[in-house]
């Protein structure tokens, strides 16, 4: 039997989307630092200029005063945890997702029937738990190298150990609560694409090419984003940790709760969208190239484990 994307492993899918999210977050990553700072900013432009603590009026603002500061390599703190978190949460994530899909249309759908919306969205919704609970200490570690100053900024380990000294092992899985609710984006996201793909194709008559793939991906993402935004702010503040100069100056976020509670008194119901446009240009692109890309990486992973096959073949003949 020839090897087909329909017939590949598990493994393969996880290492085509792992491969197709590197790819996605290299070419992104400026945005990805920029949305993280913005949604840890709890000044106003006045009062923050009574400090060092930076404030950004835009995605550009921020680009310009890190450039500024910090120089071009400024705009990628954080890139090597930031690869392996990406690399880990995709490879988990699609592993577990095409796992329990290719389990599940096995035992209760061995025709091959199309899922419903609900199902895909409860497949999607497993599969990003599971991530979440393996992955959350790296986005942990991510966060904290995005946000803190220069000159307080340490290596991948280096800011495990510190995390572990100073809040214990449990500090590696801050913001885990809510980082379990938003299984939902990921739910939301997949099991929308998967959806209008099938729009695409079935009623639309539209081949899937790259471009195409590129509009439903960015479509899928951004609705997913705008209604779980809020929770993705709230994981964010609490995975950071302020500098030290601000330290003194800032009470502890007790959960997800106190975190919106406070932001919506400090900056109103808008607060708790800060930053969302950059959230949402840095999201769909990287998404979209992740579902542009995946299914390029995919081919070529086929052609992998084709090869792989021929040869045991060869050698056990």
């Amino acid at each position: 039997m020839a090897m087909t994307k329909e017939s590949l492993p598990p493994i393969g899918h996880a290492a085509a989307g792992s491969a197709g999210a590197m790819f996605a977050l290299s070419l992104v990553y400026p945005l990805d630092i920029i949305k993280t700072r913005i949604q840890v900013q709890t000044k106003s432009k006045k009062s923050s200029a009574e400090s060092n603590e930076e404030h950004y009026a835009s995605a550009w603002d921020g680009i310009t005063q890190i450039v500024k500061k910090e120089g071009i390599a400024g705009l990628y703190a954080g890139l090597g945890s930031s690869l392996i978190g990406t690399a880990s949460t995709n490879f988990t994530y699609f592993y577990c997702y095409s796992f329990l899909r290719e389990n599940y249309n096995k035992r209760y759908n061995p025709a091959g029937g199309t899922l419903s919306t609900a199902l895909e969205l409860v497949l999607g919704a497993a599969a990003g738990a599971l991530t979440t609970l393996i992955t959350t200490p790296v986005s942990v570690i991510t966060t904290r190298q995005q946000t803190l100053p220069a000159d307080e900024r340490q290596s991948v380990i280096e800011t495990c150990k510190s995390i572990v000294e100073e809040e214990g092992i449990k500090g590696l899985w801050r913001g885990i609560q809510p980082s379990l609710l938003l299984c939902v984006n990921p739910a939301i996201t997949y099991g929308s694409f998967e959806k209008i793909k099938q729009i695409v194709l079935g009623v639309l008559k539209v081949q899937l090419t790259p471009g195409v793939n590129f509009l439903v991906g960015a479509l899928a993402k951004t609705l997913a984003t705008v209604i779980t935004y809020p929770y993705i702010m709230a994981k964010v503040r609490l995975q950071w940790r302020p500098s030290k100069e601000m330290k003194d100056k800032m009470v502890a976020y007790k959960g997800s709760v106190d975190v919106l509670a406070r932001v919506l008194k400090q900056d109103g119901f808008f607060g708790w969208y800060k930053g969302m446009s950059t959230q949402i240009t840095k999201a769909v692109l990287s998404q979209a190239l992740l579902f542009m890309m995946k299914d390029i990486f995919t081919n070529y992973t086929v052609l992998a484990f084709a090869l792989i096959r021929a040869s045991q073949k060869a050698k056990s003949a």
